[in-house]
């Protein structure tokens, strides 16, 4: 078939062997496509890129030069690959030793990965991610989130804004309330009591805690590097302070995403329920206490972001 029978394009210089390419894909020079390879549509895959047989590419993503997708990737829609990111599908290469099947990896929805990052093999980039240049991703990484170095970590979160600090400008001198733009969440500022003897902090539950509490647990011993939450909650209602050093939490309700710094245990934010909640880059001395509206209740989380999106979107339907 000639190119000018075709509904995507490949310049005179490229070499695609696959017929599973969608309308609109322009494969330019240099690049070798081999036959099993699937590329979806409105994709544009640049000069010497080399795309393997066991390889799907959604629709309108962009491929910069250098790039090797090698058997076992994935790529969903709307992302974007950096010149010569490296993906790699083997932990333990050997010459002339091949494994039973090659570890897969996955690149979600409108992730993008920056030039001259470097993949493992079997991790999953989430949706949205953000993944800097030159960054060595070792394991899989949460949506939305933005990773950079060796190993990648992850040092904030997509459109979640400058963090909101206890200390910062949005904070209040005396106790009160601070509206936020996610649905439901609120900053609280308690008073406190300064003594010779020590100081005191102090709120009321039903009060400036929207809630009676049935449970409370502390996080503590948190490496640098770890995440913890990266959850939603069906019914319970959750009130967050660092007790002790200081912990960043994002939220979002799907619609809106917001970081806080809570770094003053006079300072609490309170998570409503169907709001996802991550805490991240937690200082090495901090202590989280959280108190819970309802008993343990397995059932009660949300733990997959994307079944989060789903719920969140029909209640809006609705």
């Amino acid at each position: 078939m000639s190119n000018s029978e075709k509904d995507y394009f490949v310049h005179p210089n490229g070499l695609c062997e696959s017929r599973n390419i969608g309308a609109g894909t322009r494969i330019w020079a240099f690049a070798h496509v081999l036959p099993e390879a699937r590329i979806g549509r409105d994709c544009n895959v640049c000069d010497h890129v080399f795309i393997e047989n066991d390889v799907v590419v959604g629709d309108r993503v962009t491929i910069k030069c250098g790039v090797q997708l090698w058997d076992g990737t994935e790529i969903e829609d709307d992302v974007f690959i950096g010149p010569n990111a490296t993906f790699t599908n083997d932990r333990f290469p050997r010459s002339k030793q091949y494994p039973e099947s090659f570890a897969r990896t996955r690149v979600s929805q409108g992730a993008s990965i920056g030039a001259n990052a470097t993949l493992l093999p079997g991790i999953t980039i989430g949706p949205n991610v953000m993944v800097g240049a030159g960054a060595v991703v070792t394991r899989s990484v949460p949506p939305n989130a933005i990773v950079v170095g060796n190993p990648a970590r992850i040092v904030g979160y997509v459109n979640a804004g400058n963090a909101i600090s206890g200390n910062g400008p949005a904070a209040l001198a005396s106790p009160g309330v601070i509206e936020t733009e996610v649905a439901g969440v609120t900053l609280h500022t308690f008073r406190t009591v300064p003594d010779l003897r020590g100081s005191l902090t102090a709120g009321e539950f039903d009060k400036e805690i929207p809630f009676k509490p049935l449970r409370y647990f502390l996080v503590y011993d948190v490496p640098t590097a770890e995440t913890r939450g990266e959850h939603a909650h069906r019914r319970c209602h959750q009130f967050l302070i660092a007790v002790k050093g200081s912990v960043r939490v994002v939220a979002d309700d799907g619609r809106n995403r917001r970081e806080f710094l809570l770094d003053r245990n006079s300072v609490g934010l309170y998570l409503p329920p169907m709001v996802w909640g991550i805490q991240y880059h937690y200082s090495p001395d901090a202590v989280l206490l959280v108190f819970a509206s309802d008993y343990y209740d397995d059932g009660d989380y949300i733990r997959d972001y994307g079944e989060f999106k789903r719920l969140v979107d029909g209640q809006g339907n609705g």
